[in-house]
């Protein structure tokens, strides 16, 4: 069997899983952040980090080994430009996300506490999300690049 064409399905479901899963709970947190309702954020935000476990996550591992797998196979140097290109933008949107990742953990559990202890937001909610959202828009507008590139195969 030609493993190439089974690696290549892989590596695009997983960018689409990848983008996919960003962008929905990027949605329904920002959404949940909008209502001010403790209840909505702290169900909201509980279920973006197990999505971001289940779904982001393994993304973000299968991403590189399907990459540099079909890199091997083709032959195709790293130094070509949309590959290193693609690659920066890869590692920016790890930069970004991996601290997302921590404050939707921060948000998660201390809407959490907020709740059982009936006293609404006393922790740095909104410190939180104004980091959470100037990360996110680099990373989106990355993946777009990413996916640009993936497309296009053209660089500088």
């Amino acid at each position: 069997m030609e493993w190439y064409p089974l690696v290549k399905l892989i590596h695009i479901l997983s960018s689409t899983l990848l983008f996919g899963t960003g962008l929905g709970t990027a949605f329904y947190m920002w959404r949940a952040d909008c209502s001010g309702d403790v209840r909505v954020i702290a169900v909201v935000a509980r279920n973006v980090v197990l999505a971001d476990w289940l779904f982001t996550t393994p993304a973000v591992i299968i991403q590189p080994l399907t990459g540099f797998l079909m890199l091997h196979w083709l032959n195709i140097p790293y130094s070509t430009p949309w590959i290193w290109m693609s690659l920066a933008l890869f590692i920016l949107v790890g930069l970004c996300w991996l601290p997302v990742v921590w404050l939707q953990i921060q948000v998660a559990r201390g809407a959490e506490t907020a709740l059982r202890e009936g006293t609404g937001f006393n922790y740095p909610h909104r410190a939180y999300m104004r980091i959470w959202y100037a990360l996110g828009w680099p990373a989106f507008f990355a993946v777009i690049g990413i996916f640009y590139l993936m497309v296009t195969k053209q660089g500088w």
